[in-house]
This record gives C-alpha cells, structure tokens and sequence, in this order.
C-alpha cells in the first residue's frame, strides 16, 4: 500500500499512524480482556474516540494502526471505519517494537518524504489539531518534529521551551547555549518530519529514541501549545478520570446506555453503564463508576471502582493529572 501525501487543506493530514501495540500492563486486570485503546470510553472506546476526532478535526481520512497485544481485537474493531474514513490498515506487530520501532515498521504503509501525523493509542486529547499542523508546516527548515504540548505555569513540565518555541530540554536532556523560558506537557500527539523518520530505530520509544537522539544531533523540535487537556489512560485512576469528563464536557450527570438495567431504586451518580450490563441489587447509590458492557453487577460497588465482568477494580491511587512523557 502506498499512501500519497495529500493534503486536505493547507493545514491538515489525510493520513494518520495511531500507536496500539502496547500491553497496557498498569491498566491490568481491565487490558487482560481487551488491549488498552479498545478499553470503553463513554459510549465508544478510546480507539474509536481517537479516530473520530481525527476524521473531524484534523481531516484524517486514511489510517494506519500498529497492533500486538490482542492484535485481533483491534483488527475486528477496525473492520467497519466511520463512513468518512476511506482506508484503515493494521499491522500486526509479532513482536512489541515501541512508539519509534512501531512507526519505523510501518514506513512502507505511510507517505513517502512526507511528515506524518502520529498519535498514541492511549491518550484521549483536547487539541487543536489545524493549529499543530501550522505549527509544523509554516516553520522553514521544517523541524524534524513537532510535539503538540499543553503549556504549564510551573517549571515542572517534561519539555522545556525557549523564547521562540523550540524544544530546548526533554526529560533531564537539555540543549546547551538555548535558554529554557518555560515548561509544558507532551501529550503523546505529534507531526514526525521526514528526516527524523528515515532515522527511526527499529526498535524502541519516540521520545529516548527518537526524540532525545534528535536533539543531541542539533536537530529542531518544535513545542506546539496546541493542547487544552488529555488523558494518559494508563492506570485505573486515570481511566477513571477521563470518564469524568467526558461527562462534564457534555454536562451529564450520569450516562447509561439504553439496552442495560438499572433498577428504579438505584441511584447512579457521575457513572456509566455499559451495553448490556445488568445491575442486580434494587436499591444503593452507584458514585464515580465505570461499568463495562455485559457486566452482571450483584452488589452495589463501592465509591471509585471499575467493573468488569467477575471483577471489581477499586481506584486508590489520586486521579491528579500526570505528563504522558515518561
């Protein structure tokens, strides 16, 4: 397959590289069912949550998805795109590469000497897609990498930033002779230019691979503050609270979909049921849970909890917000 560089418009990608191949091992038990981007979101998963703001916002109309854990899953899920979407290909990884070995391997399947919009699989973002596309395409020499960011006010950020936007430290690497003048939040979204791509290792992680590497040799990273929120749906705490506000951003107080039952006697208060589910108990107060489609629920769970089939994981960690760059 052999994708053409279109544009849609001079600010927008038609081809898209979302990134779920990994094992989502902190979300455990919820990813031995389902791999981490089919984990449900609202009333869609986050994988079909991130392909649909992809076609809406930013033009995608072609994608490419890399995939190893429960590889089937997301080939099965993929099967019927949104009717916007002209292509999907996946490509299943024998063995996990990482986010730079991942896109490395799907180099035949992406837009020869053209940048390439590429998203993690695992990160719900609020982002303003057309403004990261200028961000990467208006700068002359193009960089070899712009990271959408969400600015912070502290100093604690991952990515520090100079005066002009340029990425002058990631992690603890800094760039010597460029001051850093502020700090911001990598989200896991990104446009990677050609010649950072020809570069890519074949196995390993965009940002100590790619990215840092990058940056040693004098390359240019571009720090786009495209970004209002995210979610790194990497632990329960976290899972929990992107479900939080996907309420809040629509102002419901609960969601419930129509083919579960919830007795008249329960309450459900910032919750959501999924398909199917089945609440057993006649009476309680349901708060902050998440209940998976086809879920028999017995008891009331408690406060803060995830429900699966035949299990209940209780949140305890803080549900602060957290940098995707780690």
């Amino acid at each position: 397959m052999d994708f053409s560089a279109k544009v849609v418009d001079h600010h927008t990608m038609e081809v898209a590289m979302v990134l779920a191949a990994g094992f989502g091992t902190r979300l455990r038990p919820l990813t031995d069912l389902r791999p981490k981007p089919l984990v449900p979101l609202g009333d869609d998963t986050v994988l079909g949550t991130i392909v649909a703001r992809l076609v809406e916002a930013a033009g995608v109309r072609r994608f490419v998805v890399n995939a190893h854990h429960h590889a089937d899953q997301i080939q099965a899920a993929l099967t019927r795109p949104p009717p916007e979407v002209d292509e999907v290909r996946v490509l299943a990884e024998p063995a996990i590469l990482g986010t730079a070995g991942g896109v490395a391997n799907a180099h035949p399947a992406l837009p020869r000497d053209a940048s390439v919009l590429v998203h993690n699989g695992d990160i719900v973002a609020d982002l303003d897609f057309v403004a990261l596309a200028a961000h990467h395409r208006d700068e002359r020499p193009e960089p070899a990498a712009t990271l959408a960011v969400r600015p912070r006010r502290d100093d604690r950020g991952r990515v520090g930033v100079d005066a002009d936007g340029w990425v002058v430290r990631l992690r603890d690497h800094r760039v010597d002779g460029r001051p850093e003048v502020s700090t911001a939040d990598f989200c896991g979204v990104q446009i990677l230019g050609p010649s950072l791509r020809a570069r890519l290792p074949a196995t390993g992680c965009l940002v100590g691979d790619a990215y840092i590497p990058a940056l040693r040799r004098g390359d240019r990273l571009r720090a786009a503050p495209v970004v209002r929120h995210f979610d790194d749906i990497g632990t329960p705490a976290a899972y929990l609270r992107a479900h939080l506000r996907w309420l809040e951003d629509r102002a419901l107080p609960s969601w419930c979909h129509p083919s579960a039952v919830v007795p008249p006697g329960v309450t459900l208060d910032r919750s959501f049921v999924g398909a199917g589910a089945r609440v057993r108990s006649l009476s309680g107060v349901i708060a902050r849970c998440v209940i998976w489609p086809d879920t028999d629920v017995v008891a009331i769970p408690p406060p803060d909890a995830i429900v699966i089939p035949n299990h209940t994981v209780p949140v305890v960690e803080g549900v602060e917000g957290a940098s995707v760059l780690r």
